[in-house]
């Protein structure tokens, strides 16, 4: 087999990239910047986090928990460099994204089976080869796509919430805690009287927005809505979303409070905080202005405002085969979020998935992910003939059903269990 060209250097990328030199395959990796930009990314640093910095939660009984169990159970390298990267978060797993990006590129660039190029890639690849170029393709590179699989490709809008710096937030005004107590006090919490909401919420759903018209006909994606498209939903919509109060309990005075506004570390040092749920696409002049409505945040000062990116992905249902391989062009693959996969451990798994079927028909092996795990049940599912696709996040409606019933509680860790003993059995033989 001759080198196997990846292009794109994210999520997806380097972890497809990682499982096929560690079996032995001699690996390209093509990343476009920091010769070329996209709207979302800052540096030139693999696998950079551009939206949140949380992997989601760490409870092994929810979809979230049980994806990190497979891939850790498949060594995937995206997993051990969060867990080296690790930051306080309560029930979630987030990383320091600079540090996180530094460890992923230098795994890659060290790796002696992986040479990594810095180039502006716009042809469409000869096989072997993973197109993993993420929701923020190149326009070029989305031309080729378009022309090469006779498909339209479909889009919707993303946005990244605002971070700030730590040390502009009135912390006689916050107050430390996890909802429910769940994991240590990780967040800041800034609660809202009715009032203060009420100015907030008026104020948030009278602000400008940035212009979006050159991108007219899209839709934004269900599970990233900006903060002000959520509110114009309904004056309460925001008390049961990003502004939730429920499980905390305001210690000044000893009540819930009627919203809250979180904030999630951003590094290790503490430095930036991540406003929790607050994507939006406000104009930078008004984050400021209605953000330091917000109780403790009045002097609030903006390391990144939040933005608004166009996302792309391939309609699967149409073009895909068995694991993320198109039908049309044998041995050429596309994964992450351009495969229609939402999230960043759903990208990494689908690389994970891509290589792995790679290697097997290298190999003469047949690569059968079980349906009963969340990887192979969110495989199976961006391949089937779906009218109305979008992107899709791991959860457990995805699995096969269960043969008995009983609590809520009780369905989630027979999910698990199930799906741990059927992954057990399916990767002993794929670990090296």
């Amino acid at each position: 087999m001759s080198d196997i060209t990846i292009i794109g250097g994210g999520l997806a990328g380097c972890e497809a990239a990682w499982q096929l030199a560690n079996r032995g395959l001699s690996v390209l990796v093509i990343e476009m910047r920091p010769e070329r930009m996209t709207p979302a990314h800052t540096g030139g640093d693999l696998a950079e986090l551009v939206c949140s910095n949380s992997l989601g939660a760490v409870n092994p009984y929810t979809p979230s928990g049980l994806l990190k169990s497979e891939l850790r159970a498949l060594n995937s390298l995206i997993m051990a460099c969060a867990d080296q990267t690790r930051v306080p978060a309560g029930d979630a797993l987030a990383v320091d994204r600079s540090l996180f990006a530094q460890l992923v590129t230098a795994k890659i660039s060290g790796h002696p089976n992986i040479r990594l190029r810095r180039e502006h890639w716009t042809q469409f690849p000869s096989a072997p080869a993973i197109i993993a170029t993420g929701p923020l393709t190149d326009g070029e590179f989305a031309q080729t796509l378009k022309s090469s699989l006779g498909e339209d490709m479909l889009s919707f809008f993303d946005a990244a919430a605002p971070i700030i710096f730590g040390e502009s937030i009135n912390f006689s005004k916050v107050f430390r805690a996890s909802r429910y107590g769940k994991g240590g006090a990780d967040y800041l919490n800034c609660p809202l009287s009715k009032e203060e909401y009420q100015t907030f919420y008026r104020n948030l759903i009278e602000a400008e927005t940035v212009d979006l018209k050159e991108f007219e006909g899209s839709n934004f994606f269900e599970h990233c809505l900006p903060v002000e498209v959520i509110a114009k939903r309904g004056p309460k919509t925001l008390t049961f979303g990003p502004m939730k109060p429920v499980g905390l309990q305001d210690p000044c005075t000893g009540r819930q409070p009627y919203a809250v506004a979180q904030l999630r570390r951003e590094d290790i040092e503490g430095e930036l905080y991540n406003l929790v749920g607050f994507q939006t696409n406000l104009t930078w002049k008004e984050q400021k202005r209605v953000l330091r409505l917000i109780p403790g945040l009045e002097n609030a000062d903006f390391a990144r405002f939040g933005v608004m990116h166009r996302n792309t992905y391939i309609n699967g249902p149409k073009i895909f085969g068995k694991n993320y391989q198109l039908q049309a062009f044998p041995g050429r693959y596309i994964a992450g979020q351009l495969a229609g996969v939402e999230g960043y451990l759903e990208s990494t798994m689908s690389g994970l998935v891509a290589a792995l079927d790679l290697w097997g028909e290298s190999k003469g092996i047949s690569i059968d992910f079980p349906r009963e795990t969340l990887s192979g049940s969110l495989t199976n599912y961006v391949s089937r003939d779906n009218v109305n696709f979008q992107p899709m996040n791991a959860n457990f409606g995805l699995l096969p059903p269960l043969r008995t019933k009983g609590s809520k509680k009780q369905r989630r860790e027979e999910y698990v269990e199930r799906g741990k003993n059927k992954l057990f059995l399916f990767a002993k033989d794929l670990l090296c």
